[in-house]
Protein backbone atom coordinates (compact mmCIF):
# COMPACT_ATOMS: atom_id res chain seq x y z
CA UNK A 1 0.00 0.00 0.00
CA UNK A 2 1.12 3.88 -0.98
CA UNK A 3 1.22 5.91 1.81
CA UNK A 4 1.04 9.89 0.63
CA UNK A 5 1.04 13.41 2.03
CA UNK A 6 -0.32 16.21 0.31
CA UNK A 7 -0.42 19.26 2.22
CA UNK A 8 0.25 23.15 1.92
CA UNK A 9 2.13 25.14 4.05
CA UNK A 10 2.95 28.75 4.74
CA UNK A 11 6.30 29.70 3.40
CA UNK A 12 7.96 29.44 7.10
CA UNK A 13 6.22 25.82 7.16
CA UNK A 14 3.43 26.05 9.27
CA UNK A 15 0.17 23.71 8.40
CA UNK A 16 -2.09 25.76 10.73
CA UNK A 17 -2.01 28.67 13.22
CA UNK A 18 -1.76 27.98 16.77
CA UNK A 19 -5.30 28.02 17.07
CA UNK A 20 -6.10 25.55 14.18
CA UNK A 21 -6.97 28.41 11.61
CA UNK A 22 -6.24 27.86 7.82
CA UNK A 23 -7.06 31.25 6.57
CA UNK A 24 -3.75 32.16 5.32
CA UNK A 25 -3.70 29.02 2.76
CA UNK A 26 -5.95 31.84 0.91
CA UNK A 27 -3.00 33.56 0.33
CA UNK A 28 -1.76 31.57 -3.25
CA UNK A 29 -5.15 31.99 -4.45
CA UNK A 30 -7.43 29.06 -5.06
CA UNK A 31 -6.20 27.77 -8.66
CA UNK A 32 -6.26 24.25 -8.90
CA UNK A 33 -2.64 22.40 -7.89
CA UNK A 34 -3.89 19.00 -8.03
CA UNK A 35 -5.85 18.27 -5.11
CA UNK A 36 -8.49 16.89 -6.58
CA UNK A 37 -6.72 14.80 -8.88
CA UNK A 38 -4.70 13.50 -5.50
CA UNK A 39 -7.92 13.07 -3.96
CA UNK A 40 -9.44 10.79 -6.15
CA UNK A 41 -6.38 8.65 -6.21
CA UNK A 42 -6.73 7.74 -2.55
CA UNK A 43 -8.91 4.81 -1.40
CA UNK A 44 -8.63 5.63 2.31
CA UNK A 45 -7.84 8.69 4.20
CA UNK A 46 -5.85 8.66 8.16
CA UNK A 47 -6.32 11.77 10.21
CA UNK A 48 -5.36 12.35 13.80
CA UNK A 49 -7.86 13.95 16.07
CA UNK A 50 -7.26 17.56 15.97
CA UNK A 51 -7.73 17.35 12.19
CA UNK A 52 -11.00 15.35 12.54
CA UNK A 53 -12.05 18.44 15.46
CA UNK A 54 -11.08 20.97 12.79
CA UNK A 55 -12.99 19.31 9.50
CA UNK A 56 -15.86 18.95 11.45
CA UNK A 57 -15.95 22.53 11.74
CA UNK A 58 -16.13 23.22 8.22
CA UNK A 59 -19.74 22.00 7.88
CA UNK A 60 -20.51 19.29 6.12
CA UNK A 61 -18.19 16.18 6.01
CA UNK A 62 -15.56 17.05 4.02
CA UNK A 63 -14.18 13.90 3.28
CA UNK A 64 -17.49 12.51 1.46
CA UNK A 65 -17.91 8.69 1.15
CA UNK A 66 -14.16 8.03 1.47
CA UNK A 67 -13.57 5.54 4.50
CA UNK A 68 -11.70 8.03 7.27
CA UNK A 69 -9.57 6.06 9.71
CA UNK A 70 -8.96 9.01 12.91
CA UNK A 71 -6.48 7.99 14.83
CA UNK A 72 -7.04 8.77 18.81
CA UNK A 73 -6.98 6.78 22.04
CA UNK A 74 -10.00 9.12 23.40
CA UNK A 75 -13.37 8.30 22.66
CA UNK A 76 -14.56 10.13 20.01
CA UNK A 77 -18.16 11.18 19.02
CA UNK A 78 -19.27 9.89 15.45
CA UNK A 79 -22.59 10.50 15.28
CA UNK A 80 -22.77 13.99 13.11
CA UNK A 81 -21.18 12.27 10.44
CA UNK A 82 -24.02 11.15 8.63
CA UNK A 83 -23.44 9.96 5.00
CA UNK A 84 -19.28 9.17 5.73
CA UNK A 85 -17.56 6.21 6.78
CA UNK A 86 -15.27 6.70 9.64
CA UNK A 87 -13.59 4.87 12.57
CA UNK A 88 -11.03 5.12 15.38
CA UNK A 89 -7.90 3.22 15.70
CA UNK A 90 -6.12 3.88 18.56
CA UNK A 91 -2.85 1.62 17.61
CA UNK A 92 1.15 2.39 16.06
CA UNK A 93 1.46 3.79 12.45
CA UNK A 94 3.19 0.40 11.53
CA UNK A 95 -0.14 -1.47 12.78
CA UNK A 96 -2.26 1.05 11.12
CA UNK A 97 -0.73 0.42 7.74
CA UNK A 98 -1.05 -3.34 8.38
CA UNK A 99 -4.01 -3.01 9.05
CA UNK A 100 -5.34 -0.99 5.99
CA UNK A 101 -3.09 -2.68 3.66
CA UNK A 102 -4.98 -6.27 4.72
CA UNK A 103 -8.24 -4.85 4.25
CA UNK A 104 -7.21 -4.24 0.73
CA UNK A 105 -6.34 -0.07 0.70
CA UNK A 106 -3.79 0.55 -1.84
CA UNK A 107 -3.33 4.19 -1.49
CA UNK A 108 -3.66 6.40 1.73
CA UNK A 109 -3.49 9.44 1.96
CA UNK A 110 -2.55 10.83 5.74
CA UNK A 111 -2.98 13.99 7.00
CA UNK A 112 -2.27 16.24 10.28
CA UNK A 113 0.19 17.29 11.75
CA UNK A 114 1.56 14.81 13.98
CA UNK A 115 -0.04 12.36 12.24
CA UNK A 116 2.27 12.92 9.27
CA UNK A 117 5.11 13.55 11.76
CA UNK A 118 4.47 9.66 13.49
CA UNK A 119 3.89 7.96 10.16
CA UNK A 120 7.30 10.10 8.61
CA UNK A 121 9.30 8.71 11.64
CA UNK A 122 8.11 5.16 11.33
CA UNK A 123 9.56 5.48 7.93
CA UNK A 124 6.07 5.16 6.00
CA UNK A 125 5.46 7.48 3.98
CA UNK A 126 6.20 7.33 0.29
CA UNK A 127 5.09 10.27 -1.39
CA UNK A 128 5.23 13.69 -0.06
CA UNK A 129 3.69 16.75 -2.12
CA UNK A 130 4.35 19.93 -0.02
CA UNK A 131 2.72 23.13 -1.81
CA UNK A 132 3.99 26.27 0.15
CA UNK A 133 1.89 29.03 0.10
CA UNK A 134 3.51 32.91 -0.65
CA UNK A 135 3.11 33.72 3.71
CA UNK A 136 4.99 33.68 6.53
CA UNK A 137 2.73 33.54 9.62
CA UNK A 138 5.74 33.35 12.36
CA UNK A 139 4.48 30.25 14.65
CA UNK A 140 1.73 27.59 14.40
CA UNK A 141 1.70 23.80 13.82
CA UNK A 142 4.49 22.71 12.07
CA UNK A 143 4.71 20.49 9.20
CA UNK A 144 8.12 18.73 10.26
CA UNK A 145 9.29 17.51 13.64
CA UNK A 146 11.75 15.37 15.10
CA UNK A 147 13.29 12.17 13.18
CA UNK A 148 14.93 9.08 14.58
CA UNK A 149 17.40 9.03 11.62
CA UNK A 150 17.46 11.24 8.22
CA UNK A 151 15.01 10.63 5.96
CA UNK A 152 16.45 11.17 2.02
CA UNK A 153 13.76 12.76 -0.66
CA UNK A 154 13.94 11.83 -3.88
CA UNK A 155 12.75 15.45 -5.59
CA UNK A 156 10.56 14.28 -8.66
CA UNK A 157 9.30 17.90 -9.32
CA UNK A 158 8.70 21.30 -8.37
CA UNK A 159 6.16 23.32 -10.05
CA UNK A 160 5.06 26.95 -9.44
CA UNK A 161 1.29 28.67 -9.68
CA UNK A 162 0.61 32.38 -11.06
CA UNK A 163 -0.78 32.86 -7.49
CA UNK A 164 2.34 32.48 -5.89
CA UNK A 165 2.27 28.94 -4.90
CA UNK A 166 5.41 26.80 -5.72
CA UNK A 167 4.61 22.78 -5.24
CA UNK A 168 7.56 19.97 -4.37
CA UNK A 169 6.68 16.43 -4.53
CA UNK A 170 9.41 13.56 -3.29
CA UNK A 171 9.51 10.28 -2.96
CA UNK A 172 10.35 8.55 -0.02
CA UNK A 173 10.10 4.75 0.02
CA UNK A 174 12.99 2.96 -1.91
CA UNK A 175 14.05 5.94 -3.20
CA UNK A 176 14.90 7.14 0.36
CA UNK A 177 16.41 3.79 1.65
CA UNK A 178 18.99 3.59 -1.53
CA UNK A 179 20.19 7.23 -0.83
CA UNK A 180 20.76 6.01 2.78
CA UNK A 181 22.59 2.95 1.78
CA UNK A 182 24.90 5.34 -0.62
CA UNK A 183 25.08 7.75 2.32
CA UNK A 184 25.85 4.78 4.92
CA UNK A 185 28.66 3.32 1.84
CA UNK A 186 30.26 6.68 1.67
CA UNK A 187 30.69 6.79 5.25
CA UNK A 188 32.47 3.86 5.24
CA UNK A 189 34.78 4.90 2.91
CA UNK A 190 35.45 7.93 4.57
CA UNK A 191 36.29 5.55 7.64
CA UNK A 192 38.69 3.47 5.64
CA UNK A 193 40.60 6.44 4.25
CA UNK A 194 41.07 8.18 7.54
CA UNK A 195 42.61 4.41 9.20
Amino acid sequence: MKLSVFCGVSVDGFLARPDDGLDFLDAGGQEPHGYEEFFASVDVVVIGRRTFEVVLGFGGWYYGKKPVVVLSSRALDFSSIKDGMVEQMAVEPGAIAKKLAARGFKHAYIDGGVTIQRFLAAGLIDQLVVTRVPVLIGEGIALFGRVPRDIVLRHVETRTYKGGLVQSEYEIGAGGKAGNRKKASAKRKITRKRT
